[in-house]
């Protein structure tokens, strides 16, 4: 994958060739995106440029043995870890998000799940992915030069995973690079990401048109949870509920997280530039601080009930009750 087969992002491409050329590489990335939105290919650009020896052009030759590996994910010192079904290393999955890749690089988390064979069951990266990850860690280099840590959501690590690898992140061992894909930045645990240079990775292509269209909804319903307005907010959720589709429904849940992260970002000042919407920072103004990460988990269990059939005007209306008594 070099740069080039990446869309969009130009000036990310920039910053990250920019770094390798300077020999100025932070050892921990952390790239926030929306669900599909051409991260994990960026990754591999990057990965692929920083191992290349044949590089040039601000882009890596696509040709050496270095850049087929990396390309086809079986470079033996770059690592991937992603979340899976309890007890299940990823390494044991790895011709699957292969085959995944081969497909279709900027996969979504519902696109991963089933090609791991496991949607619609819990899927976390546990702590045995840590002290797998630590054991390969303390092996050599098998190539020489860098090895590499792929983190696919690491908002998904329990507790003590967590731990472990804020541990890896704060004494990484000589030349290992961590590249981390978050989609929840408010749920990445708070330690790792304040040791990660932060990119956020802008939709392309397709996923860039996958925008909720009627964004007056949100609007009308912040505006009558900040108003203290029950009755406002419930008439809200009809009107939400009445959307065309269970995929429409899914696109507001959808919409209105992306929304409410940039709150979160925007009330800790964490924010990139030209990533908070004004709407977002009136919200964040008015709001109290444990509202976007609470309403966030509002927002999942949607989304979730959405899949399984829910009646939707009941959903809605639970979702505006749950959301009123948290602002």
């Amino acid at each position: 994958m070099t740069f080039a087969q990446v869309q969009g992002n130009t000036e990310v491409k920039k910053a990250l060739t920019g770094m390798v050329d300077a020999g100025r590489v932070p050892h921990a990335i952390l790239f926030h995106e929306d669900d599909g939105g051409g991260a994990f290919p960026m990754a591999l650009a990057f990965l692929q440029y920083l191992y290349c020896r044949e590089r040039s052009g601000g882009d890596s030759c696509g040709r050496c043995p270095s850049c087929g590996k990396i390309g086809r994910l079986i470079h033996p010192d770059v690592h991937f870890v992603f979340p899976t079904a309890a007890g299940v290393l990823s390494e044991q999955y790895m011709e699957p998000l292969r085959r995944l890749v081969a497909e279709n690089p900027s996969f979504r988390e519902a696109d991963l799940m089933e090609a791991l064979g496991i949607e619609g069951k819990n899927s976390i990266i546990a702590v045995s992915e840590s002290r797998r990850l630590l054991e390969k860690l303390s092996l050599s280099a098998l190539e020489g030069g860098y090895r590499a840590v792929v983190i696919y959501l690491p908002e998904r690590m329990n507790a003590e995973a967590a731990n472990r690898l804020l541990k890896m992140i704060e004494e990484p061992p000589q030349q290992t690079q961590f590249l981390l894909i978050a989609h929840q930045l408010e749920k990445v645990l708070t330690t790792i990401s304040s040791r990660c240079q932060r990119i956020r990775i802008q939709p392309a292509g397709p996923a860039a048109g996958a925008v909720f269209s009627d964004a007056q909804l949100l609007d009308d319903l912040m505006d009558a949870l900040l108003g203290k307005d029950l009755l406002g907010a419930l008439e809200v959720a009809e009107r939400i509920a009445a959307l065309p589709s269970r995929e429409s429904a899914k696109a507001f849940c959808i919409f209105a997280a992306d929304r409410l992260r940039q709150v979160f970002l925007c009330q800790q000042g964490i924010e990139g530039a030209g990533e908070i919407s004004p709407q977002a920072r009136r919200w964040a103004a008015a709001c109290r601080k444990t509202f976007p990460r609470q309403a966030l988990e509002v927002l999942d269990r949607a989304q979730t009930l959405i899949g399984r059939n829910v009646n939707l005007k009941i959903l809605f209306a639970d979702m505006a009750d749950r959301m009123f008594l948290l602002i």
